[in-house]
Formats: structure tokens, sequence, C-alpha cells
């Protein structure tokens, strides 16, 4: 197999499980070469990073609050002391509150939805400011995002209002991040049964509505999403930035 990420260095944050997409893109990119810093929040989370990380040839494992500036920057000047460099950045992070997600739009509550945001949408600006300095050789971003974004579904809440922020982010970086030769971009998956999406209201619908009428008639697996991560990480993309890449079995189209 070609080693599409053969003598890079990334970070990925969002690693919780062996059946998150993190964890479905960090294999795909050992897979593909590439050397790995694993982030977690957390003494809860230790232990099962490390022990994941071991299944990826030991790599790194740094504890990283992404709400928590401090601990941003701790992230980075390890890297930099032990790397010097890092060539993508993984931001695979959402976080809201079950009462607020439940309450939709209009019942979401404000300190709720600012935590929302907080977590899954602007922390991608925090972790990026924290690793350009260290892209000295120009760079990938990458933010996972759904089609919640573009359209309503009223399941996912007011996390839809956020992912689009999200996605508006990515443009706005890669705008700002181009100068540098540093891309931005995000990946839209389908729904895929995660632990962090069996808490949706009416999660199973999701899935069974993709199936029904996405084109190829299936829903995406996860590791469909972690080789579609590895191609915009990788020097292929070289010209692809502020792009939203629809990995969802056509689910966007129908």
């Amino acid at each position: 197999m070609h080693s599409m990420l053969s003598g890079k260095r990334g970070v990925i944050f969002g690693i919780r499980s062996p059946r998150t997409i993190g964890w479905a893109i960090a294999e795909a990119a050992h897979a593909h070469g590439a050397t790995l810093c694993l982030s977690y929040r957390g003494e809860r989370e230790q232990a099962r990073a490390q022990q994941m990380a071991a299944q990826i040839g030991g790599a790194l494992t740094v504890p990283c609050d992404v709400s928590d500036d401090a601990e941003i920057a701790a992230l980075y000047e390890r890297l930099g002391n032990e790397w010097g460099q890092v060539d993508f950045v993984v931001h695979s992070i959402a976080f809201a509150g079950a009462d607020d997600l439940e309450a939709g739009m209009l019942g979401a509550s404000r300190d709720g939805f600012a935590l929302m945001n907080d977590i899954s949408s602007y922390s991608l600006a925090a972790i990026s400011r924290g690793a350009v300095p260290l892209m000295k050789d120009g760079g990938s971003i990458m933010a996972m995002t759904y089609l919640a974004s573009e359209r309503v579904v009223p399941a996912y809440g007011p996390m839809g209002p956020v992912k689009a922020a999200l996605e508006s982010m990515v443009r706005y970086l890669a705008s700002e991040l181009g100068p540098r030769g540093i891309r931005c971009n995000a990946l839209s998956s389908g729904p895929i049964s995660t632990p962090a999406a069996r808490g949706i209201p009416q999660f199973t619908t999701l899935l069974r509505g993709a199936e029904a009428y996405a084109p190829l008639h299936r829903n995406v697996q996860l590791h469909e999403v972690g080789n579609a991560a590895v191609f915009l990480l990788s020097d292929m993309a070289s010209a692809v930035t502020g792009e939203v890449l629809h990995v969802d079995c056509g689910m966007h189209i129908s």
C-alpha cells in the first residue's frame, strides 16, 4: 500500500474509544506512515488513550482539554520539544449537554449553547492557533462536521447551528492560513453509530433514513471516513482547502 502520510507528524483530538471517528482516522493515518499524537481529556481517559496508542506503534499520548488554553499550549510545547514540527491536525470533537440537545434550538439554555459552541466549534481556532507556529513547511487542518449544518435535522437540535459555525470557521481559517501553505478542510460524515452519536435523540431513525435515501443505499463505515481523512491530510490534496468533503454514501444530495 502506498504510504500517503509517510514522514508526516500529526495530532488527533477526539479519541475516546475504538468506535470513534477520531480513532478510525488514527488507524488509517498510522497505516499510511504517519507519526501520531493522541490527545485525551482528564485522567479518566488516560489509560484508554495509552492502550489505544500502543495498538498503533506507540503514539504519543498527551492530556488536553480543548476548552483550556493552557493545556493546548502545553501540548504544543511538548510537540515542539519532541518533534520540532507538526504537519497535520485533526479536530474530531463535539459536546452537547443531553438536556440542551433534547430541548431543541428554542429550548437550549444560553450557557449550554455557549459551552456547546466553545468545545465543538471555537476549539478548532484554539488548536489551530497553537499548531501554526509548528507547521513550518505548511500543513493540513481538518475538522469533522455533519449534514445538519446545511439542513434541518430535528434530532440534532442546536448542534446543527454549531456545526454551521464550524464549517464557516474552516473557510475563514483556510483564507487566513493559505499564504502560509496551510490548508483547512472539513469532512462531513454520514451518521455512524459511535458512542457520541448514540446520545442523539432518535439516532436509530437517522441511520435507517440515511440507508433508505442515500444513493448507495447503505450507511458509511468508520474505515471509509478514515480513508477519506488520509486523503485530505496528505499531499494528494495539496490544492484542496476551504472544502467540506461529504463522505456519506451520497446522502447530502438526496
